[in-house]
């Protein structure tokens, strides 16, 4: 049965957001473990792709970061003063694109934004690859969100600053990856070390299909590599083969176990994470998930359990979960400012601009 929010900790009902729903306190990822500015630093002028680049350590420094982030107060530092940040979106978008531009701007950096590709040349037939030539000389960093999965190949062909990946048809989504783990770990940070205990191994539900939904591909891919917190994934999906031969490797190649369902009942009652999707884009339109893939509060939910999505929804999750302690999707979504800020500052290597006083380094140098 579905509790209220009263049986939340005082900590996470006084949210810094105001908002219903599950809000974990981001300094359990930072009471132990001092923050390894070395690993984060690997991603100095890199650009961010895919899920595929990062190991668990890389997840779990970056989360880290976000952490600290959050908790903090750094704005007075103006971690990315002096640099521009040029938000590409080629394909509607309303958190992607506002946290990515929220994060610049609450670094004190600076945005030239592109909230539609019928603004661009493109309209008029001009080709990625010239664009890409052009932002070389507008910008420092590119995010770019796209309908089409080989653009950021086309892109790139010319560009020679970062790109972070903010969508790329039915590719891949590896940034929300990140948000959604920087939640699960807020919620459970055990899931963070190797020899966990049993007893705190979490099965893991995905609705969707992961091979052509960009969200479900990179948080699928970023899971295998919580393997030792992770004991089961099972994959709720209308489709026979919802994974493609890529993913069904990886998956194959790991020690987790694996199982797919095509009835979110036959499972609800033992996961502890659900990951939801609603919305694949496929070719030139959008197809919503089968009504059949619902949760509410009527569900058959563990009593510990949460609820995950990337969020736009529609109908697969109901409003009358938003005021229950299963809601991680409000805080997934919020989270995503301050790990879109630890990778900017990553890619960017900003933490010089960090504030002494605040940083927690693993025997480093800033």
């Amino acid at each position: 049965m579905v509790t209220d929010l009263s049986t939340q900790t005082k900590a996470q009902e006084e949210n810094p957001f105001g908002s219903d729903g599950l809000y974990p306190d981001p300094k359990g990822l930072l009471e132990k473990d001092k923050i390894d500015i070395e690993k984060l630093r690997s991603l100095s002028g890199k650009s961010i792709i895919s899920a595929n680049q990062f190991d668990k350590e890389l997840v779990l420094e970056i989360c880290k970061l976000a952490a600290l982030l959050e908790a903090s107060q750094i704005a007075e530092s103006h971690p990315l003063d002096g640099k521009i940040v040029i938000t590409a979106f080629f394909e509607p978008s309303t958190r992607t694109r506002l946290s990515f531009e929220s994060a610049v701007l609450r670094l004190d950096g600076k945005i030239l934004s592109i909230p539609s590709g019928m603004v661009t040349g493109v309209a008029k037939g001009e080709s990625l690859a010239d664009i890409g030539e052009m932002f070389n000389a507008y910008g420092d960093l590119v995010v770019m969100r796209h309908t089409e999965t080989g653009a950021l190949e086309e892109l790139t062909h010319n560009l020679r600053l970062p790109l972070i990946n903010a969508g790329n048809g039915s590719g891949e989504h590896p940034t929300q990856a990140l948000a959604d783990w920087f939640a699960i770990l807020k919620w459970k940070s055990q899931l963070k070390d190797d020899a966990i205990k049993k007893e705190d191994q979490i099965h893991l539900g995905i609705l969707g299909s992961p091979g052509s939904m960009r969200a479900v591909n990179s948080f699928l891919r970023m899971s295998l590599l919580f393997k030792s917190g992770v004991r089961k994934i099972s994959i709720v999906s209308e489709m026979a083969d919802p994974l493609g031969p890529d993913l069904e490797k990886l998956i194959k190649n790991s020690s987790i176990e694996f199982e797919v369902t095509n009835d979110i009942n036959d499972v609800v009652s033992d996961l502890d994470v659900i990951y939801m999707n609603s919305i694949a884009f496929l070719g030139d339109s959008y197809k919503a998930l089968d009504s059949r893939y619902k949760l509410n509060a009527d569900s058959n939910l563990k009593e510990d359990s949460v609820v995950l999505h990337p969020l736009a929804r529609l109908d697969e999750l109901d409003p009358n979960l938003d005021g229950t302690h299963h809601n991680l999707y409000f805080t997934q979504a919020h989270g995503a400012v301050f790990i879109r800020q630890a990778l900017m500052i990553s890619v960017l290597n900003r933490f010089d601009r960090l504030p002494k006083r605040d940083i927690l380094i693993n025997n480093n140098k800033l």
